[in-house]
């Protein structure tokens, strides 16, 4: 049977280098992205941090043609960062996913440096949509990159990452916890659609999801409760299995099941959800599971991410990313 392999990779901040600065830690990245992406070879790669179409057609050049295909978000953040997609498969009617759609769990405000506050409408960068087509398979995909969890505090003139008072951060933490959820809300109502529409086409939704499988931002895109993988249930036939997006963290490895290091503390921040018909049955009725990895081992002499702190300037200049990729390979 045909495999499929999706990777996902928060490749932290690949912008082409200003005019006038040393163009060789950029070389040196793309290289580095081409060689992993090369060495794991799969079809469809989910990217985030993304600072537009230049530097996925730079990356694309890197990979010497292996992956001609890219989809490009249209809605960056405030730093121009995006998520996209390349591909060895023709990507399909890629569509943007950015504005809220109605109801109670999205309304939510934020606020300003005078402590006004106004409706957030939309995701802070935008979610993107892709169709692919293997054998006789047809794919959707959809990646996304929620609100961090790093938090910045307005300020007239912009924003600094230390509070003035405890009260601003627990505002700004709840604010943040907030807009995570409602954008993990716009995706699950979007997969809700699209599994609706049909019901046999496969999915995948994968990105960085800035919390953990166990957080409820990610249990909110499992969708029904019960079944999971890793209980009793996961290989008997369920009335919910066909709006669920199985969360694929338990089948990588333990001791690897990580993607960044925070502070020296090992999280989960890249994840996989895949729908039922992805998991084909065998004999008896059992599920067949993906093989999948969180490739921590990436840089250098096999060394692992290195860990990070909440001073995104302590990163300035680094080559290698400071999230894993994560892969997944499905039997179809």
């Amino acid at each position: 049977m045909p495999g499929f392999k999706v990777m996902t990779w928060n490749v932290e901040n690949l912008f082409r280098p200003a005019l006038g600065t040393d163009p060789a830690p950029y070389q040196d990245k793309l290289a580095l992205l081409s060689v992993v992406i090369t060495g794991a070879n799969p079809d469809v790669v989910a990217l985030q941090e993304i600072g537009g179409e230049e530097p996925v057609h730079d990356l694309q050049e890197a990979l010497a043609g292996l992956y001609p295909h890219r989809a490009v978000s249209n809605f960056p953040d405030g730093r121009g960062i995006r998520v996209a997609f390349i591909s060895q498969l023709p990507l399909m009617n890629p569509q943007d996913l950015v504005d809220f759609p109605p109801g109670p769990a999205l309304e939510i405000h934020g606020i300003d440096a005078s402590g006004a506050t106004s409706p957030i409408l939309r995701m802070g960068r935008g979610a993107l949509h892709v169709r692919v087509t293997k054998g006789t398979w047809t794919i959707d995909l959809i990646t996304a990159h929620l609100k961090s969890k790093l938090l910045t505090f307005p300020r007239p003139w912009g924003s600094s990452f230390e509070p003035a008072s405890e009260d601003e951060r627990a505002q700004a933490a709840g604010i943040a916890l907030m807009r995570r959820s409602a954008e993990a809300v716009t995706l699950r109502i979007r997969a809700n659609s699209l599994l609706v529409e049909t019901s046999d086409r496969p999915m995948v939704v994968l990105g960085d999801f800035n919390d953990v499988p166990e957080a409820q931002t990610s249990l909110l895109l499992h969708g029904p409760a019960g079944s999971e993988l890793g209980t009793a249930g996961f290989d008997r036939p369920d009335k919910g299995d066909d709006a669920r997006l199985f969360n694929l963290a338990l089948l990588i490895p333990e001791e690897r099941r990580f993607s960044r290091i925070h502070r020296g503390r090992r999280e989960l921040l890249d994840q996989i959800f895949a729908s039922e018909e992805l998991f084909p049955r065998l004999g008896g009725g059992i599920r067949q599971t993906p093989t999948v990895d969180s490739l921590v081992d990436f840089r250098e002499n096999d060394a692992l991410i290195a860990s990070v702190t909440d001073n995104p300037t302590e990163r300035v200049g680094e080559v290698a990313p400071d999230h894993a990729p994560v892969v997944a390979e499905f039997e179809l």
